[in-house]
């Protein structure tokens, strides 16, 4: 056996083959310390069996790396230069931790992905020897349900196809023997080069942004495509069930905006002449009608806007659209989406057929209506009474837990009330910031951790069929795309989902915000949905909710409730007749969306318990034995009370005991 560098390990390395790896192994597989993949003869193994394996081609790897697909060189690093270590390859677009080959234009490529392009580039595939390469396979070969995509041009594997199970590899023949540097009609001025799309730009042909594999690009005229846009074998003429008359192909290089999507193209042109519309290839291709995750109804392709919707924005990206291209729209709520913007996440959308239409079941019966065809009274699904609307109620909403400044339901039989808003939200919604594609049914009277904001609730929420996670009604109503006001700022608000920016309320950096368009105020989720009051034991009157201090004086920037120092600058709750300041999450305390008063049952005893929070008499719990100065369970017909935390405590030990003793423990 050989011996090798120990590359950071701590014992010796031997170099094993495939007999002596077996035999180290004990019949149990390991990864490769460097790549992380399934490791395979030869390689390094630890000489003291700690089992510390490295392929014999990545302990072999050249510290700098002159990529022909790069302009700088790549340093190989045991970690990546950023503050939490991680990062993700500008290849495969996957996650990575350990050892990573790193450009000064930030870069970063799994030593796999590095190894693997650069022998693409020179054409000797055979030298990776642990990734081996296999007979062409066919389209429905079992072993691509799972890797169905090509590593060089991210399109359909089909025959002609290198095929690697172990190491997840996938090569066409033909992406195998791309040439490095080519001359193409579509960029006339310089040759296109084979290259990764660092700086992620988009294809000038299908107007797509390549995340993965390779492109092939002019870097001096920051120009790319994609691989399979420059084939020689563009279909002539395209049938698309989606449009009534075939699509021609157009294959001169002229700048076109294109009819269906409303952005730009260079080349590859495709035209009806019939309509006298152009399009981009992709676009020949685009559904009339979706259902999509950001709006509750379907919506419908138009090749231009009528009147109606003449000065509308995109609901997702909140900027003007084209009224004389294309765009998806819905009638019923005069809301308008670029196509980009609404297809830019394949997995948010499907194509409208009619068994899937939800049903715009309300949560609502209207029993009665005035003379202006406003609902005064109905009945609401979670409710046993009825509801009438009333106007200047000073309470909190059962549905959201936020107050109540304007006209709401209420129930004059047990003090029920609902925000009018919250008592309209449908039993069945799509939500677009859930990951599954089913929509989400409004349940109510469980005690849940919301997936958006994290918080802790036991008011109405949107349930998810599927993976069973739950949102609240604040994040599911602050979130819904569209124009959002808050009392504290003069202009409309929107919400910009990739905005990274430093929020006006808490001062803390937040990626995803409520933005104004006119100036440069910023709230992040958290702080947009924030009670505009609330009460506290500190002070008799109601709090009410303060963006900026008046107060000068360095001494009176603290905390009335911690008495601790407070930032001027930030967001406060503040009584104006007893001069009371306070923080926000001071006053909020830890549980401020448990309803006080609610029923909790809990197994281990047999009176259902309600949900308190004592002000001043602090009984010891029955578990714990410390005072229960927040939020409590006690029962009104025994002498019992627990802390919430101890209750929660008790649960998350249920919920975790099957994986400590077995699924079948009980």
């Amino acid at each position: 056996m050989e011996d090798s560098n120990n590359y950071g390990h701590q014992h010796p390395l031997v170099l094993l083959n495939e007999e002596q790896l077996i035999s180290n192994q004990s019949g149990a597989s390991a990864d490769c310390s460097m790549c992380e993949e399934k490791v395979s003869a030869p390689c390094f193994g630890c000489a003291e069996g700690c089992r510390f394996y490295l392929h014999k081609v990545c302990a072999e790897a050249p510290s700098e790396l002159n990529h022909p697909f790069h302009h700088n060189p790549l340093l190989l690093m045991k970690k990546a230069p950023y503050s939490n270590e991680a990062y993700i390859c500008n290849f495969c677009d996957k996650p990575g931790e350990k050892f990573v080959y790193h450009g000064s234009c930030e870069l970063d490529l799994h030593i796999k992905c590095a190894l693997l392009t650069f022998n693409i580039s020179q054409n000797n595939l055979k030298e990776l020897q642990h990734v081996a390469l296999q007979p062409p396979t066919k389209r429905d070969d079992e072993r691509l349900e799972d890797v169905t995509k090509c590593f060089g041009c991210w399109e359909p594997l089909a025959n002609y196809t290198y095929f690697s199970p172990d190491s997840g590899f996938n090569l066409h023949k033909k992406c195998s023997e791309l040439p490095i540097e080519l001359n193409h009609m579509c960029h006339r001025k310089h040759a296109l080069v084979l290259q990764f799309n660092e700086k992620e730009l988009t294809c000038k042909i299908c107007q797509v942004t390549p995340h993965r594999g390779l492109v092939y690009g002019c870097s001096p005229c920051e120009f790319i495509v994609h691989i399979e846009c420059l084939s020689p074998c563009l279909a002539p003429v395209i049938e698309s069930m989606h449009h009534e008359h075939p699509f021609r192909l157009f294959p001169r290089q002229a700048p076109f905006i294109c009819d269906a999507c409303g952005t730009g193209g260079a080349y590859s042109a495709y035209i009806c002449c019939t309509c006298n519309i152009i399009v981009h290839k992709r676009c020949t291709l685009l559904p009339h009608i979706i259902k999509s995750k950001w709006h509750d109804h379907c919506i419908f392709h138009k090749y231009f806007l009528l009147d109606d919707f003449r000065s509308s924005d995109c609901i997702i990206c909140h900027k003007e659209i084209d009224p004389e291209h294309g765009s998806y729209c819905c009638s019923y709520c005069n809301v308008t989406f670029h196509v980009n913007c609404v297809t830019e996440d394949k997995h948010s959308y499907f194509i409208f057929p009619l068994e899937y239409e939800i049903s715009d079941e309300s949560s609502i019966t209207v029993l009665e209506r005035n003379d202006a065809g406003e609902a005064t009274k109905i009945k609401h699904f979670m409710h046993d009474h009825n509801l009438t609307l009333v106007g200047g109620y000073e309470n909190s909403c059962d549905g959201c837990m936020l107050p109540i400044s304007d006209s709401c339901y209420h129930c004059s039989e047990c003090g029920f009330c609902l925000h009018k808003g919250c008592a309209e939200l449908p039993r069945k919604k799509h939500v677009w910031h859930h990951s599954c594609r089913k929509p989400l049914v409004l349940i109510s009277n469980e005690v849940f951790k919301c997936e958006e904001c994290s918080l802790l609730c036991n008011a109405f929420a949107y349930e998810c069929c599927e993976c069973l996670k739950k949102i609240c009604l604040r994040c599911v109503i602050t979130l819904t795309p569209g124009v959002q006001k808050c009392p504290k700022h003069e202009h409309p608000l929107f919400f910009y989902r990739n905005y990274k920016g430093r929020c006006n309320a808490c001062g803390d950096t937040t990626w995803g915000a409520f933005r104004c368009k006119e100036d440069d105020f910023v709230l992040d989720h958290h702080c947009f949905s924030l009670p505009i009051t609330a009460h506290h034991k500190c002070d008799e009157h109601l709090l009410s909710l303060t963006d900026h201090d008046d107060n000068s004086y360095s001494e009176s920037h603290f905390c009335d409730i911690c008495e601790k120092s407070r930032d001027p600058n930030n967001w406060f709750y503040h009584c104006a007749t007893c001069d009371t300041s306070a923080h926000v999450n001071c006053v909020l305390g830890d549980y401020p969306f448990i309803k006080v008063g609610s029923i909790y049952k809990v197994e281990h005893h047999p009176h259902p318990l309600t949900f308190v929070k004592k002000s001043y008499y602090y009984p010891d719990c029955n578990e714990c034995g410390v005072p229960c100065e927040g939020l409590a369970l006690e029962c009104t017909e025994c002498n019992y009370i627990i802390h919430w935390d101890c209750v929660d405590l008790n649960l998350s030990f249920l919920r975790f005991m099957p994986q400590l003793f077995g699924a079948n423990h009980t």
